[in-house]
């Protein structure tokens, strides 16, 4: 048999086509005998096309047709017609293949699960056989989606004059944050290659050497703990400028992410986006990725919880924090019992109870720690929440400020959620004015941020005796309906200004000019002012598909503890190659 051309994919034929004859290939996902009729629901990445076989059907083509089987690949010709019973729910519902000749090109083992967006089969189950799993069309959809927003993002980056450069993937190992992955090198025997964590020195760099705008979609790799939206190799859009401020880092992406939605979800973003320094964001929401998609701020009581008679607010009122959330029209959805379910899931990320006022429809107020309060009190903690009838006050408190608002900022996420109060709307901001330094759990500061993190300082401040405490870094953070898409900040290109960054963060003169003379010598030869920003694709992509998990965006991806089901990856190597690597494994003890 001579195969014709593939003029259209499946999905694409329409009612245009009827009368036409063409050529289809594709697979079986669906075939149905009905004694003197078959059809078979044919499947390629563009979507379904019915083929039909009946009585004017060569015998010949009918009899394939009966053998056909889930996932057989196949070609026929025939002509387009209209469908006698029209299907509204796929693209093509109006039209069919009226089958003239028909040729199995491979035959498909039964599958270990059924090929459908609705499938019953385990994560675990469909990522060992991805390659069936990517044929479901919701996933095959998510990746279409992923490259067309990859394409638009080298198109609008070029629109802007960036010049895509690759760096390298294999580089020198240096202290970003996370565990590097390590390659030996066989030709240097004891000394290993790293997978950058980011090509943040070598597009700093980039600058020196007078590119001026630099963009990359550039691999990344991190040898961490996994999460649903974390993975140890995953996709970052890489941006750099020379001669910049932050403003203009900002307006390039917002830019960008308007033209992603409109293209890509036809949805309109308003520019400017709404700008929160970090200690607003953590003061009103409880996060510095606050979800601005609902109300719900916090609303500081301390001030007022003084001599208030209540002994669990009182203790707290010196070092701590009393924070309410109110929650309008809540009452009904917001039960005794319910906050009660509340409490105890607070409880488990270290609250130690969680308060509350009831007002029902007719403004009768019910509260269980009231008998406590002093005359007047409880009216008090109502007016300065503004509440009113059928509302409900949450309030949380607790001796350590930072964990009491932590504590309200989950408090938000759950109220909203249960009430569903969300608006149909994308709700994105920048957070500005970070810490530049946070305290670690030996209470002792470490750099907030990569060490190239230019400080915001005043004219006549001196780094090495400014508070730490108080220290802002000109970073920022873009967030997406209470996700972090992307970080970025302006850079540090004065090479004394560097050392004493390093000498800050404990590093000695010989550690740091080990890791990062390169750079240092560089900066000496002309560094021009720089900052950038670096956005997570695949992060955006799930953000922007409304997904759960980046293993949904990702064509193959590791499991939770960071191995391939399908190729059962990582694995051990030989001897020989262990040999001559100059590698020994020693057994753990």
């Amino acid at each position: 048999m001579m195969y014709e051309d593939r003029e259209k994919y499946l999905g694409e034929f329409n009612s245009s086509d009827i009368g036409k004859k063409t050529a289809v290939y594709g697979w079986v996902a669906k075939q149905r005998d009905l004694g003197n009729l078959v059809f078979v629901d044919l499947r390629d990445r563009s979507g379904v096309l019915q083929l039909s076989f009946g009585d004017n059907t060569p015998r010949e083509v009918f009899e394939i047709a009966l053998k056909l089987r889930q996932e057989f690949v196949i070609y026929a010709t025939g002509t387009i017609r209209e469908r006698s019973s029209k299907n509204p729910n796929i693209p093509t519902g109006d039209i069919e293949l009226d089958v003239e000749t028909i040729k199995i090109l491979n035959k498909s083992d039964v599958p270990p699960f059924e090929i459908t967006d609705d499938t019953k089969a385990s994560e675990n189950t469909r990522l060992k056989y991805r390659y069936l799993d990517l044929r479901r069309p919701s996933l095959k959809q998510n990746l279409i989606k992923r490259h067309k927003i990859a394409k638009i993002t080298r198109d609008y980056f070029d629109k802007n004059g960036f010049i895509e450069i690759e760096t390298p993937m294999m580089i020198k190992s240096t202290p970003e944050g996370a565990r590097d992955f390590v390659v030996p090198s066989r030709l240097h025997k004891g000394s290993f290659y790293a997978l950058p964590q980011s090509p943040q020195l070598y597009k700093q760099l980039s600058m020196v050497a007078g590119f001026d705008r630099y963009m990359q979609i550039a691999r990344c790799f991190r040898d961490e703990d996994l999460r649903a939206d974390r993975q140890p190799e995953f996709t970052q859009i890489d941006v750099e400028m020379s001669f910049v401020k932050e403003q203009d880092i900002m307006s390039l992406i917002e830019g960008f992410i308007q033209t992603l939605y409109r293209e890509i979800l036809n949805k309109e973003i308003k520019l400017p986006l709404k700008r929160l320094t970090y200690d607003e964001c953590i003061s009103k929401y409880g996060t510095d990725k606050p979800d601005l998609r609902y109300d719900l701020e916090i609303i500081n009581l301390t001030d007022i919880s003084k001599n208030c008679g209540f002994g669990v607010f009182e203790n707290t009122v010196d070092t701590g924090l009393v924070g309410a959330i109110k929650v309008p029209n809540g009452y009904d959805a917001l039960s005794r019992k319910e906050i009660s379910k509340i409490e105890t899931e607070l409880k488990g990320i270290g609250a130690k109870g969680l308060a509350f006022i009831r007002i029902d429809e007719n403004g009768e107020v019910s509260s269980p720690f009231a008998k406590f309060l002093t005359e007047g009190k409880l009216e008090e903690f109502i007016s300065k929440t503004e509440a009113s009838k059928s509302d409900v006050i949450l309030i949380v408190s607790d001796m350590s400020k930072s964990l009491a608002l932590s504590i309200l900022g989950y408090l938000r996420t759950l109220i909203a959620k249960k009430m569903n109060l969300y608006k149909d709307e994308v709700q994105a901001l920048w957070v500005t004015e970070f810490p530049f330094f946070e305290l670690n759990d030996d209470g002792e500061y470490e750099a907030a941020h990569h060490p190239f993190t230019c400080p915001k300082l005043l004219p006549d401040e001196n780094l090495l005796e400014c508070d730490k405490g108080t220290l802002k870094a000109r970073a920022y953070d873009l967030v997406i309906d209470g996700v972090e898409i992307a970080s970025g900040s302006i850079r540090i290109t004065d090479p004394e200004l560097q050392n004493k960054i390093f000498t800050l963060l404990g590093m000695s003169e010989e550690e740091y000019t080990e890791k990062f003379g390169f750079l240092l010598e560089a900066f000496r030869y002309g560094a021009p002012p720089h900052g950038g920003i670096g956005l997570g694709l695949d992060r955006l992509v799930m953000q922007m598909l409304n997904l759960d998990s980046l293993r949904e965006v990702i064509a193959y991806p590791k499991l939770q503890n960071a191995t391939e089901a399908m190729t059962d990856c990582p694995s051990q190597i030989s001897e020989e190659q262990l040999e001559e690597l100059g590698i020994k494994i020693s057994e753990k003890k």
